[in-house]
């Protein structure tokens, strides 16, 4: 039993040295990438900057986002996918009223024209809904 709890204790001692190991390989391998990007580097800045198509995008999500102001979550997600499509974002938040909503709507205004409330107001929309 204490040559398995030595054993046991000698290998945990070592594994932080077998790791040391390969980051030092790691690095090695790590830096010639890097002098050869910080060459190449110098030579395509010039050919990062956007082109017209893009800078045309960005400028349309600029202003989409200004309009889109306080939303949040999947409300601005849908005003900023129709603003970027060139549709009117207005019109896709407020889906047009069913022919049902249409006819409450009317009915709802006819009663409160009449000035009925109470169990006459639900008398009437019942009439005036089955219609």
């Amino acid at each position: 039993m204490k040559r398995l709890l030595t054993a046991l204790c000698f290998m945990l001692a070592t594994t932080p040295l077998a790791f040391a190991q390969d980051k030092a390989k790691d690095a090695d391998k790590k830096a010639p990438a890097a002098t050869e990007k910080s060459a190449k580097g110098d030579e395509s800045k010039a050919s990062k900057e956007p082109s017209e198509k893009q800078k045309a995008q960005q400028a349309r999500m600029r202003d989409c986002s200004e309009k889109a102001g306080d939303r949040k979550g999947d409300e601005r997600k849908k005003y900023m996918s129709s603003c970027l499509k060139g549709e009117d974002p207005t019109k896709a938040e407020q889906p047009a009223k069913t022919a049902q909503q249409e006819k409450m709507a009317t009915c709802n205004k006819e009663a409160k024209d009449k000035a009925m409330k109470g169990d006459d107001h639900k008398k009437f929309m019942k009439e005036c809904l089955s219609k």
